[in-house]
Protein backbone atom coordinates (compact mmCIF):
# COMPACT_ATOMS: atom_id res chain seq x y z
CA UNK A 1 0.00 0.00 0.00
CA UNK A 2 1.11 3.54 -0.71
CA UNK A 3 0.62 6.47 1.65
CA UNK A 4 -2.85 7.48 0.35
CA UNK A 5 -4.21 4.00 0.98
CA UNK A 6 -2.67 3.91 4.44
CA UNK A 7 -4.16 7.29 5.32
CA UNK A 8 -7.56 6.17 4.08
CA UNK A 9 -7.33 2.99 6.15
CA UNK A 10 -6.38 4.95 9.28
CA UNK A 11 -9.39 7.20 8.74
CA UNK A 12 -11.62 4.11 8.50
CA UNK A 13 -10.16 2.59 11.67
CA UNK A 14 -10.65 5.81 13.65
CA UNK A 15 -14.23 6.01 12.40
CA UNK A 16 -14.79 2.41 13.48
CA UNK A 17 -13.39 3.16 16.94
CA UNK A 18 -15.66 6.16 17.30
CA UNK A 19 -18.80 4.50 15.93
CA UNK A 20 -18.53 1.13 17.65
CA UNK A 21 -16.76 2.32 20.82
CA UNK A 22 -14.22 -0.47 20.50
CA UNK A 23 -10.60 -0.56 21.71
CA UNK A 24 -7.90 0.54 19.27
CA UNK A 25 -6.18 -2.85 19.16
CA UNK A 26 -9.47 -4.58 18.40
CA UNK A 27 -10.34 -2.13 15.61
CA UNK A 28 -6.89 -2.50 14.02
CA UNK A 29 -7.07 -6.29 14.21
CA UNK A 30 -10.53 -6.26 12.63
CA UNK A 31 -9.30 -4.06 9.78
CA UNK A 32 -6.35 -6.37 9.19
CA UNK A 33 -8.55 -9.47 9.04
CA UNK A 34 -10.87 -7.77 6.56
CA UNK A 35 -7.96 -6.55 4.40
CA UNK A 36 -5.55 -9.47 4.23
CA UNK A 37 -3.76 -7.97 1.24
CA UNK A 38 -2.10 -5.48 3.61
CA UNK A 39 1.41 -6.48 4.61
CA UNK A 40 3.04 -6.19 8.02
CA UNK A 41 4.57 -2.83 7.06
CA UNK A 42 1.17 -1.51 6.01
CA UNK A 43 -0.47 -2.63 9.25
CA UNK A 44 2.31 -1.05 11.31
CA UNK A 45 2.02 2.25 9.43
CA UNK A 46 -1.75 2.34 9.79
CA UNK A 47 -1.45 1.57 13.49
CA UNK A 48 1.10 4.37 13.90
CA UNK A 49 -1.22 6.85 12.20
CA UNK A 50 -4.13 5.85 14.43
CA UNK A 51 -2.14 5.97 17.67
CA UNK A 52 -0.42 9.25 16.73
CA UNK A 53 -3.82 10.78 16.02
CA UNK A 54 -5.22 9.70 19.38
CA UNK A 55 -2.19 10.79 21.40
CA UNK A 56 -2.62 14.39 20.25
CA UNK A 57 -6.31 14.28 19.48
CA UNK A 58 -7.17 17.59 21.15
CA UNK A 59 -4.47 19.66 19.44
CA UNK A 60 -4.94 18.07 16.02
CA UNK A 61 -8.71 18.58 16.24
CA UNK A 62 -8.23 22.21 17.26
CA UNK A 63 -5.82 22.81 14.39
CA UNK A 64 -8.24 21.33 11.85
CA UNK A 65 -11.35 22.95 13.28
CA UNK A 66 -13.08 19.58 13.69
CA UNK A 67 -12.59 16.40 15.68
CA UNK A 68 -13.04 14.04 12.74
CA UNK A 69 -11.04 10.98 11.69
CA UNK A 70 -10.09 12.65 8.42
CA UNK A 71 -8.96 15.87 10.08
CA UNK A 72 -6.91 14.02 12.68
CA UNK A 73 -5.12 11.82 10.14
CA UNK A 74 -4.36 14.69 7.75
CA UNK A 75 -2.95 16.74 10.63
CA UNK A 76 -0.73 13.84 11.75
CA UNK A 77 0.52 13.30 8.20
CA UNK A 78 1.65 16.93 7.88
CA UNK A 79 2.62 17.91 11.43
CA UNK A 80 4.18 14.66 12.62
CA UNK A 81 5.10 12.68 9.51
CA UNK A 82 6.57 15.56 7.48
CA UNK A 83 4.19 15.52 4.52
CA UNK A 84 3.03 18.72 2.81
CA UNK A 85 -0.49 19.70 1.71
CA UNK A 86 0.70 19.91 -1.89
CA UNK A 87 2.40 16.54 -1.69
CA UNK A 88 -0.70 14.94 -0.22
CA UNK A 89 -2.95 16.34 -2.94
CA UNK A 90 -0.62 15.08 -5.65
CA UNK A 91 -0.53 11.66 -4.03
CA UNK A 92 -4.31 11.61 -3.64
CA UNK A 93 -4.80 12.38 -7.34
CA UNK A 94 -2.65 9.40 -8.36
CA UNK A 95 -3.26 7.02 -5.47
CA UNK A 96 -5.51 3.98 -5.28
CA UNK A 97 -8.03 4.01 -2.43
CA UNK A 98 -6.97 7.58 -1.65
CA UNK A 99 -8.96 10.02 0.48
CA UNK A 100 -10.79 12.86 -1.25
CA UNK A 101 -8.59 15.83 -2.29
CA UNK A 102 -7.88 18.47 0.35
CA UNK A 103 -10.31 21.34 0.58
CA UNK A 104 -9.13 24.94 0.56
CA UNK A 105 -9.92 25.19 4.28
CA UNK A 106 -7.90 22.05 5.06
CA UNK A 107 -4.95 23.35 3.06
CA UNK A 108 -5.05 26.68 4.89
CA UNK A 109 -5.21 24.97 8.29
CA UNK A 110 -2.40 22.57 7.44
CA UNK A 111 -0.21 25.47 6.35
CA UNK A 112 -0.89 27.58 9.45
CA UNK A 113 2.39 28.43 11.19
CA UNK A 114 0.86 28.69 14.66
CA UNK A 115 -1.84 26.08 14.46
CA UNK A 116 -2.60 26.34 18.20
CA UNK A 117 -3.02 30.12 18.36
CA UNK A 118 -5.68 30.89 20.98
CA UNK A 119 -5.89 27.27 22.17
CA UNK A 120 -6.71 26.63 25.81
CA UNK A 121 -4.23 24.94 28.14
CA UNK A 122 -5.85 21.52 28.00
CA UNK A 123 -5.71 21.56 24.18
CA UNK A 124 -2.00 22.43 24.23
CA UNK A 125 -1.50 19.70 26.80
CA UNK A 126 -3.58 17.18 24.82
CA UNK A 127 -5.49 16.22 27.93
CA UNK A 128 -9.18 16.08 28.85
CA UNK A 129 -10.14 19.45 30.29
CA UNK A 130 -11.39 18.01 33.57
CA UNK A 131 -7.89 16.78 34.57
CA UNK A 132 -6.30 20.25 34.40
CA UNK A 133 -6.65 20.86 38.15
CA UNK A 134 -5.26 17.43 39.07
CA UNK A 135 -2.25 17.78 36.80
CA UNK A 136 -1.55 21.28 38.09
CA UNK A 137 -1.58 19.84 41.62
CA UNK A 138 0.80 17.06 40.56
CA UNK A 139 3.21 19.05 38.40
CA UNK A 140 2.72 22.74 39.18
CA UNK A 141 3.75 25.20 36.47
CA UNK A 142 5.36 22.41 34.45
CA UNK A 143 2.10 20.57 33.92
CA UNK A 144 1.63 21.43 30.24
CA UNK A 145 5.16 20.33 29.32
CA UNK A 146 4.72 17.16 31.38
CA UNK A 147 1.39 16.45 29.71
CA UNK A 148 2.78 17.06 26.23
CA UNK A 149 5.46 14.44 26.87
CA UNK A 150 2.64 12.01 27.67
CA UNK A 151 1.60 12.35 24.03
CA UNK A 152 4.93 11.20 22.56
CA UNK A 153 5.48 7.75 21.15
CA UNK A 154 6.86 5.39 23.80
CA UNK A 155 10.06 3.41 23.37
CA UNK A 156 10.30 -0.36 23.72
CA UNK A 157 11.85 -1.10 27.11
CA UNK A 158 13.28 -4.43 28.21
CA UNK A 159 14.72 -5.71 31.49
CA UNK A 160 17.72 -8.01 31.40
CA UNK A 161 16.88 -11.00 33.57
CA UNK A 162 20.00 -11.30 35.72
CA UNK A 163 19.03 -14.82 36.76
CA UNK A 164 20.06 -15.85 33.25
CA UNK A 165 21.85 -13.02 31.45
CA UNK A 166 23.64 -9.71 31.93
CA UNK A 167 22.53 -6.46 30.36
CA UNK A 168 25.59 -6.55 28.10
CA UNK A 169 24.56 -9.97 26.85
CA UNK A 170 21.07 -8.71 26.01
CA UNK A 171 22.45 -5.62 24.26
CA UNK A 172 24.68 -7.85 22.16
CA UNK A 173 21.84 -10.27 21.38
CA UNK A 174 19.60 -7.46 20.15
CA UNK A 175 22.25 -5.28 18.49
CA UNK A 176 20.44 -5.45 15.12
CA UNK A 177 17.73 -3.25 16.71
CA UNK A 178 20.25 -0.65 17.97
CA UNK A 179 19.36 -0.96 21.66
CA UNK A 180 20.87 1.31 24.32
CA UNK A 181 21.27 1.15 28.08
CA UNK A 182 18.34 2.63 30.00
CA UNK A 183 19.07 5.98 31.63
CA UNK A 184 18.04 4.90 35.14
CA UNK A 185 17.11 1.24 35.63
CA UNK A 186 20.23 -0.78 36.31
CA UNK A 187 19.23 -3.69 34.08
CA UNK A 188 17.16 -1.74 31.58
CA UNK A 189 17.57 -1.89 27.81
CA UNK A 190 15.81 0.54 25.49
CA UNK A 191 14.95 0.43 21.81
CA UNK A 192 14.02 4.05 21.05
CA UNK A 193 10.69 4.87 19.44
CA UNK A 194 10.75 5.33 15.69
CA UNK A 195 9.00 7.96 13.61
CA UNK A 196 6.50 7.88 10.80
CA UNK A 197 5.84 4.37 9.51
CA UNK A 198 8.68 2.70 11.41
CA UNK A 199 7.92 -0.70 12.94
CA UNK A 200 8.51 -1.70 16.55
CA UNK A 201 10.56 -4.93 16.55
CA UNK A 202 8.84 -8.07 17.78
CA UNK A 203 11.48 -9.08 20.31
CA UNK A 204 9.28 -11.81 21.78
CA UNK A 205 10.24 -14.07 18.88
CA UNK A 206 13.94 -13.53 19.61
CA UNK A 207 15.93 -16.50 20.85
CA UNK A 208 17.10 -14.52 23.89
CA UNK A 209 13.51 -13.81 24.94
CA UNK A 210 12.51 -17.44 24.52
CA UNK A 211 15.47 -18.45 26.69
CA UNK A 212 14.43 -16.02 29.42
CA UNK A 213 17.29 -13.56 29.02
CA UNK A 214 15.01 -10.54 29.11
CA UNK A 215 11.46 -9.37 29.74
CA UNK A 216 9.47 -6.63 28.04
CA UNK A 217 8.94 -4.09 30.83
CA UNK A 218 8.74 -0.30 30.82
CA UNK A 219 11.73 1.30 32.50
CA UNK A 220 9.37 3.00 34.97
CA UNK A 221 8.05 -0.37 36.09
CA UNK A 222 11.63 -1.58 36.49
CA UNK A 223 12.51 1.48 38.57
CA UNK A 224 9.62 1.14 41.01
CA UNK A 225 10.41 -2.57 41.38
CA UNK A 226 13.98 -1.64 42.34
CA UNK A 227 12.75 1.02 44.76
CA UNK A 228 10.57 -1.61 46.43
CA UNK A 229 13.89 -2.80 47.81
CA UNK A 230 13.38 -6.57 48.00
CA UNK A 231 16.54 -8.23 49.33
CA UNK A 232 17.82 -11.81 49.19
CA UNK A 233 16.39 -13.89 52.01
CA UNK A 234 13.34 -11.70 52.67
CA UNK A 235 9.71 -12.72 52.77
CA UNK A 236 7.75 -10.63 50.26
CA UNK A 237 4.05 -10.55 49.45
CA UNK A 238 3.16 -9.19 46.01
CA UNK A 239 -0.49 -8.57 46.76
CA UNK A 240 -1.60 -7.50 43.27
CA UNK A 241 0.82 -9.54 41.20
CA UNK A 242 -1.20 -9.70 38.00
CA UNK A 243 0.84 -11.22 35.18
CA UNK A 244 3.95 -10.98 37.34
CA UNK A 245 6.14 -8.25 35.82
CA UNK A 246 7.30 -6.81 39.12
CA UNK A 247 7.32 -10.26 40.75
CA UNK A 248 9.89 -11.38 38.18
CA UNK A 249 11.97 -8.24 38.67
CA UNK A 250 12.03 -8.72 42.45
CA UNK A 251 12.88 -12.42 42.11
CA UNK A 252 15.98 -11.42 40.14
CA UNK A 253 16.88 -8.74 42.70
CA UNK A 254 16.61 -11.37 45.43
CA UNK A 255 18.81 -13.77 43.40
CA UNK A 256 16.25 -16.53 43.98
CA UNK A 257 16.86 -16.37 47.73
CA UNK A 258 14.02 -15.87 50.19
CA UNK A 259 10.39 -16.10 49.14
CA UNK A 260 7.93 -14.07 47.12
CA UNK A 261 4.25 -14.88 47.47
CA UNK A 262 2.51 -13.79 44.27
CA UNK A 263 -1.22 -13.21 44.74
CA UNK A 264 -4.00 -11.56 42.81
CA UNK A 265 -7.72 -11.49 43.47
CA UNK A 266 -8.37 -12.15 39.76
CA UNK A 267 -7.38 -15.61 38.50
CA UNK A 268 -7.41 -14.47 34.89
CA UNK A 269 -4.86 -11.72 35.57
CA UNK A 270 -2.66 -14.18 37.43
CA UNK A 271 -2.78 -16.92 34.78
CA UNK A 272 0.23 -15.84 32.64
CA UNK A 273 2.60 -15.79 35.61
CA UNK A 274 3.24 -19.54 35.65
CA UNK A 275 4.83 -19.73 32.20
CA UNK A 276 6.73 -16.47 32.78
CA UNK A 277 8.25 -17.77 36.03
CA UNK A 278 9.38 -20.96 34.35
CA UNK A 279 10.96 -19.15 31.40
CA UNK A 280 12.72 -16.65 33.69
CA UNK A 281 14.10 -19.33 36.01
CA UNK A 282 12.51 -17.67 39.05
CA UNK A 283 12.45 -20.36 41.73
CA UNK A 284 11.70 -18.32 44.84
CA UNK A 285 8.13 -17.43 43.88
CA UNK A 286 5.10 -19.20 45.31
CA UNK A 287 1.87 -18.35 43.50
CA UNK A 288 -1.18 -18.13 45.70
CA UNK A 289 -4.47 -18.44 43.84
CA UNK A 290 -7.38 -16.37 45.19
CA UNK A 291 -9.44 -17.90 47.97
CA UNK A 292 -10.77 -17.06 51.44
CA UNK A 293 -7.74 -18.50 53.30
CA UNK A 294 -5.14 -18.04 50.56
CA UNK A 295 -2.93 -15.72 52.61
CA UNK A 296 -3.97 -16.47 56.20
CA UNK A 297 -0.62 -18.02 57.11
CA UNK A 298 1.29 -14.88 56.06
CA UNK A 299 -0.28 -12.43 58.52
CA UNK A 300 2.36 -10.54 60.51
CA UNK A 301 5.27 -12.29 58.78
CA UNK A 302 6.12 -10.23 55.70
CA UNK A 303 9.27 -8.14 55.41
CA UNK A 304 7.68 -6.35 52.47
CA UNK A 305 4.16 -6.12 51.13
CA UNK A 306 4.04 -4.73 47.61
CA UNK A 307 0.80 -3.26 46.32
CA UNK A 308 0.89 -2.68 42.58
CA UNK A 309 -2.53 -1.12 42.92
CA UNK A 310 -5.31 -1.28 40.35
CA UNK A 311 -5.56 2.25 38.99
CA UNK A 312 -6.70 4.36 36.06
CA UNK A 313 -3.55 3.50 34.10
CA UNK A 314 -3.15 7.19 33.25
CA UNK A 315 0.62 6.77 33.36
CA UNK A 316 0.39 4.50 30.30
CA UNK A 317 -1.51 6.95 28.09
CA UNK A 318 1.39 7.03 25.62
CA UNK A 319 0.68 3.36 24.94
CA UNK A 320 -3.11 3.47 25.33
CA UNK A 321 -4.11 6.95 24.17
CA UNK A 322 -7.74 5.98 23.62
CA UNK A 323 -8.07 5.43 27.38
CA UNK A 324 -7.10 9.06 27.97
CA UNK A 325 -10.25 10.34 26.30
CA UNK A 326 -12.54 7.76 27.94
CA UNK A 327 -11.58 8.26 31.59
CA UNK A 328 -14.17 10.00 33.79
CA UNK A 329 -14.07 11.49 37.30
CA UNK A 330 -16.42 8.73 38.48
CA UNK A 331 -13.96 6.09 37.30
CA UNK A 332 -11.15 7.82 39.20
CA UNK A 333 -13.28 7.90 42.35
CA UNK A 334 -14.03 4.18 41.99
CA UNK A 335 -10.35 3.33 41.69
CA UNK A 336 -9.45 5.49 44.69
CA UNK A 337 -12.03 3.66 46.80
CA UNK A 338 -10.67 0.29 45.64
CA UNK A 339 -7.10 1.31 46.46
CA UNK A 340 -8.13 2.41 49.93
CA UNK A 341 -9.60 -1.04 50.61
CA UNK A 342 -6.50 -2.84 49.33
CA UNK A 343 -4.20 -0.69 51.47
CA UNK A 344 -6.24 -1.59 54.54
CA UNK A 345 -6.14 -5.28 53.61
CA UNK A 346 -2.35 -5.16 53.27
CA UNK A 347 -1.60 -3.79 56.74
CA UNK A 348 -1.97 -7.04 58.75
CA UNK A 349 0.65 -8.80 56.65
CA UNK A 350 3.43 -6.29 57.39
CA UNK A 351 5.53 -7.41 60.34
CA UNK A 352 6.96 -4.85 62.82
CA UNK A 353 9.92 -3.20 61.10
CA UNK A 354 8.62 -4.32 57.71
CA UNK A 355 7.67 -2.19 54.73
CA UNK A 356 4.52 -1.48 52.77
CA UNK A 357 5.22 -0.42 49.18
CA UNK A 358 2.39 1.31 47.33
CA UNK A 359 2.71 1.60 43.54
CA UNK A 360 0.48 2.90 40.76
CA UNK A 361 0.92 3.44 37.04
CA UNK A 362 -0.98 6.70 37.40
CA UNK A 363 -0.14 10.40 37.12
CA UNK A 364 -3.17 11.59 39.11
CA UNK A 365 -2.64 12.84 42.68
CA UNK A 366 -5.99 11.39 43.74
CA UNK A 367 -4.47 7.93 43.34
CA UNK A 368 -0.96 8.84 44.39
CA UNK A 369 0.06 11.54 46.86
CA UNK A 370 -3.42 12.08 48.27
CA UNK A 371 -4.00 8.36 48.74
CA UNK A 372 -0.64 7.90 50.47
CA UNK A 373 -1.10 10.97 52.68
CA UNK A 374 -4.48 9.71 53.83
CA UNK A 375 -3.02 6.30 54.69
CA UNK A 376 -0.21 7.88 56.72
CA UNK A 377 -2.65 10.14 58.55
CA UNK A 378 -4.77 7.17 59.63
CA UNK A 379 -1.91 4.76 60.41
CA UNK A 380 0.44 6.46 62.89
CA UNK A 381 2.54 3.29 63.24
CA UNK A 382 3.74 3.69 59.64
CA UNK A 383 6.31 6.25 58.47
CA UNK A 384 7.31 6.96 54.87
CA UNK A 385 10.92 6.98 53.70
CA UNK A 386 11.46 10.46 52.14
CA UNK A 387 11.31 10.14 48.37
CA UNK A 388 14.60 11.90 47.68
CA UNK A 389 16.41 9.64 50.15
CA UNK A 390 14.84 6.55 48.61
CA UNK A 391 15.81 7.67 45.12
CA UNK A 392 19.41 8.53 45.92
CA UNK A 393 19.93 5.28 47.78
CA UNK A 394 19.25 3.43 44.52
CA UNK A 395 19.96 5.83 41.66
CA UNK A 396 22.40 8.48 42.87
CA UNK A 397 24.28 8.45 39.56
CA UNK A 398 21.24 8.30 37.27
CA UNK A 399 21.00 10.54 34.22
CA UNK A 400 17.42 11.50 35.09
CA UNK A 401 15.70 12.47 38.31
CA UNK A 402 12.20 11.73 39.52
CA UNK A 403 9.74 14.10 41.17
CA UNK A 404 9.37 13.96 44.95
CA UNK A 405 6.23 14.89 46.88
CA UNK A 406 5.87 15.97 50.54
CA UNK A 407 4.32 12.75 51.83
CA UNK A 408 7.37 10.77 50.64
CA UNK A 409 6.29 9.69 47.17
CA UNK A 410 8.44 9.28 44.08
CA UNK A 411 6.80 10.10 40.75
CA UNK A 412 8.11 9.10 37.33
CA UNK A 413 6.97 10.70 34.07
CA UNK A 414 7.96 10.73 30.39
CA UNK A 415 9.16 14.32 30.78
CA UNK A 416 11.25 13.88 33.94
CA UNK A 417 12.53 10.30 33.70
CA UNK A 418 11.71 9.22 30.14
CA UNK A 419 9.38 6.50 31.42
CA UNK A 420 5.68 5.81 31.67
CA UNK A 421 4.00 7.57 34.56
CA UNK A 422 4.47 5.77 37.88
CA UNK A 423 4.20 6.54 41.58
CA UNK A 424 5.81 4.67 44.46
CA UNK A 425 6.08 5.24 48.19
CA UNK A 426 7.86 3.01 50.70
CA UNK A 427 6.23 3.10 54.15
CA UNK A 428 7.96 1.48 57.13
CA UNK A 429 6.07 -0.04 60.05
CA UNK A 430 7.47 0.82 63.45
CA UNK A 431 9.37 -2.05 65.03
Amino acid sequence: MRLPGRLSAAIDVLADIETRKRPVAEALKSWGLANRFAGAGDRAAIGNLVYDALRRRASHAYAMGADTPRGLVLSVAVREWGETPQGLNEAFENGTFAPAPLTEDEIARLRAEDHLAGASDHVRADMPEWVDASLTEAWGEDWIAEAQAMADRPPLDLRANTLKASRDKVLKDLRRFNPVEAAVAHNGVRIPAGRGDSRTPNVQTDEGYLKGWFEVQDQGSQIVAELAGAKPGEQVLDLCAGAGGKTLAMAAQMRNKGQIFAYDSDRARLAPIYDRLKRAGARNVQVRAPGPEALADLIGKMDRVVIDAPCTGSGTWRRRPDAKWKLTPDQVAARVAEQRVILAEAVPFVKPGGALIYITCSILPEENSRQAAEFLATHPDFVAIPGHSLWHSHFSGAKARARFSPEGGVALTPHSTGTDGFYVIVIMRNA
